[in-house]
């Protein structure tokens, strides 16, 4: 049976829930209403985390504090920082802008039981990683800040829109979880018709554990793993003969997004091509590699930037297929752009990565994990340190800088091994424009975590990691303090750790001189 209303022009709303970096749109939704809207079927996407940021960012407030005094006189001027090239030419005006923006929200978010930033939404008595605390919110939808936001917009969709129909949430980060269920709560209180299709990265890999028993049956009609296309498409009583769509981001083109001209993010694979890493979340949820045929994927990211004229491309692939690169790079194209990559022999081709470089390579995020080749193979990366290596000295003589991410605490690494690690950011500091640096969470459902001695890491029956008893003593708090207290404090290493944009990361740092 098919859901089509055709009384009211609109068939399907998505929704983007708060709260999410603000810098770009949202690449999933943007792929549903293209395969939607090709087939005929009347949608409409709208950015909740945006729309809900601005609805707190622009509240009339009452402050005391110097503080939050100064972030609320300078807010325009910080919002505007944000949105013009020349903000980005110092780091430390960027960082006070950010922290001020915060401030805002933070005091925005008072008289609530919970606190609202750029990127997160935290309750003081309610877990996203309980279900029963879940179902709570949507009991309870106006204890949650951005309720007189959801309240008033979802009135105004229903009028414009003659009516809802089919609603679907997007929820890809935990972050988003709790506002999601507020907002589904009040869909079902006040607009009982209403089908309610939850999907997004998180619902993913909830769906994915092992043993799943959906707990919100009363509240969402449908629950969709991995790429929602084809499904919703059947909800809508079609069979599509073909499996990907031109994303369509007319929705979202115009708005008013926390970066200097709009980013359009591209998605031309889902899943890992590599998939093989030890304990790697891809793998434990049995993520299938599924990627747009790949004349298919560059005449489609050709087209959007023709149509978009965006300023900056983000290629959202969890790991961009050399196949893509090397076809991008034949077609022309020169708009910037940057990605998350493996480090191949290719990355060592120094004509292939000034062809990279040609194409609009601003930056590369680059997951080296450790320098200590003995951990590498233990982690079955793939790659040795002087492919490593060579790699970063190659894509810094052309001009592509590395947002490069470390991993500490795999149950194989030592504080030696740690230390092998920061020799190795110390030797290559000037080719290394950015670091992440993180602690080992270990994968619920790895099939490496039962050799280990595991024990709850977070408390709720949706928790996605547990905790382990490192079995070379390596525990976090020793890892912890190593990082604060050493590895940042290094003198060749702190600089690249204050040159972070805080909060937005690798979203804003292409924008980085």
């Amino acid at each position: 049976m098919t859901h089509i209303n055709r009384n009211t022009g609109t068939d399907m709303l998505f929704f983007y829930p708060p709260a999410t970096k603000v810098s770009e749109p949202p690449a999933g939704i943007a792929r549903l209403a293209g395969a939607l809207r090709h087939h005929g079927i009347a949608t409409k996407a709208v950015d909740m985390s945006l729309e809900g940021f601005q609805y707190l960012f622009e509240q009339d407030l009452t402050v005391g504090d110097r503080w939050s005094s100064r972030a609320v006189n300078r807010r325009e001027t910080n919002r505007k920082l944000l949105t013009t090239q020349s903000g980005y030419g110092n780091i430390d005006r960027y960082r006070n802008a950010v922290l001020d923006i915060n401030r805002v929200l933070k005091v925005a978010s008072e008289g609530y039981d919970a606190v609202a930033s750029i990127a997160n939404y935290k309750s003081e008595s309610l877990s996203p990683l309980k279900s029963d605390d879940l179902v709570k919110a949507a009991d309870t939808p106006e204890s949650n800040v951005y309720f007189p936001y959801f309240e008033k917009r979802l009135q105004e969709l229903d009028n414009e829109c003659g009516g809802l129909s089919t609603v679907g949430l997007s929820m890809n980060y935990l972050n988003q979880a709790l506002t999601t269920f507020a907002m589904v709560g009040h869909l079902k209180k006040t607009y009982p018709h209403v089908r309610i299709v939850l999907g997004g990265g998180l619902v993913t890999s909830w769906m994915r554990m092992p043993g799943w028993e959906n707990p919100f049956k009363g509240l969402a009609d449908h629950m969709i793993a991995g790429e929602g296309e084809l499904e919703v498409l059947k909800l809508f009583g079609i069979e599509p003969a073909q499996k990907h769509y031109l994303p369509d981001y007319d929705d979202f083109k115009d708005l008013p997004y926390l970066a200097p001209g709009f980013i359009l993010p591209f998605c031309a694979a889902g899943g890992c091509w590599w998939r093989k890493c030890t304990f790697c979340p891809e793998r434990a949820e049995k993520n299938p590699y599924t990627p747009v045929f790949t004349d298919t994927a560059v005449e489609q990211l050709n087209t959007l930037v023709e149509t978009l004229a965006p300023s900056m491309v983000h290629i959202v692939d969890n790991s961009v297929g050399p196949a893509f690169l090397k076809r991008l790079i034949a077609s022309g194209f020169n708009t910037p752009w940057y990605a998350f990559a493996r480090v191949t022999p290719h990355l060592t081709d120094e004509d292939y990565c000034r062809a990279l470089k040609a194409s609009g390579c601003t930056m590369l995020k680059l997951g080296i994990e450790s320098g200590d080749a003995d951990v590498l193979t233990e982690m079955n990366k793939g790659v040795e340190l002087n492919l490593v290596s060579l790699a970063l000295k190659t894509l810094h003589k052309v001009g592509i800088k590395t947002y490069v991410y470390l991993l500490f605490g795999t149950p194989s690494e030592t504080e030696a091994a740690a230390r092998k690690t920061m020799d190795f950011v110390v030797d290559h500091h000037e080719m290394i424009g950015f670091l992440n640096l993180s602690v080992f969470n270990l994968p619920y459902f790895a099939p490496e975590a039962k050799h280990l001695d595991t024990s709850t890491f977070y408390d709720g029956d949706l928790s996605l990691y547990s905790e382990f008893n490192h079995p070379l003593g390596w525990n976090r708090s020793l890892i912890r303090h190593f990082l604060e207290k050493e590895f940042k404090k290094h003198p060749l290493i702190a600089p690249i750790v204050h040159g972070d944009p805080p909060v937005f990361n690798s979203n804003h740092a292409p924008f980085f001189q």
